[in-house]
């Protein structure tokens, strides 16, 4: 095995495209009928167009930051909408601190597929 490729579906590819790209900021790479290709730091990225999302209740895909509160800045100035978890003790931006000072912030893609942020300590 050499690189990894990550996926995740999506209903509507010019939805998505506008979301990855438009406000994460990642950079398409390939578009097909079936699925959009992004590059993400080297590893690719496959949206593939599916009928149906089957939302997990888990993150499905996430990102390391150097510092969180910046990377929320930036993308609440792009109309992400952090989540809130009553499991989790989260602070004023969404942001939980776990036992050993990894923080992590979670978010949505059109589909509703859970995203993340992680800064490690």
């Amino acid at each position: 095995m050499k690189h990894l490729i990550a996926f995740v579906a999506a209903t509507d590819l010019r939805r998505a495209r506008a979301f990855y790209e438009g406000m994460l900021g990642l950079r398409i790479i390939g578009e097909e009928p079936f699925a959009l290709v992004l590059d993400v730091d080297g590893t690719m990225l496959r949206v593939s167009r599916v009928e149906k999302v089957s939302i997990a209740p888990y993150t499905v895909l996430g990102w390391t930051v150097d510092d969180i509160n910046a990377a929320i800045d930036d993308l609440t100035q792009r109309d992400v909408v952090f989540e809130r978890f009553e499991r989790f003790p989260q602070d004023e931006r969404g942001v939980w601190t776990a036992g050993d000072g990894t923080r992590v912030a979670w978010f949505r893609d059109p589909d509703g597929n859970l995203l993340s942020l992680t800064q490690f300590r």
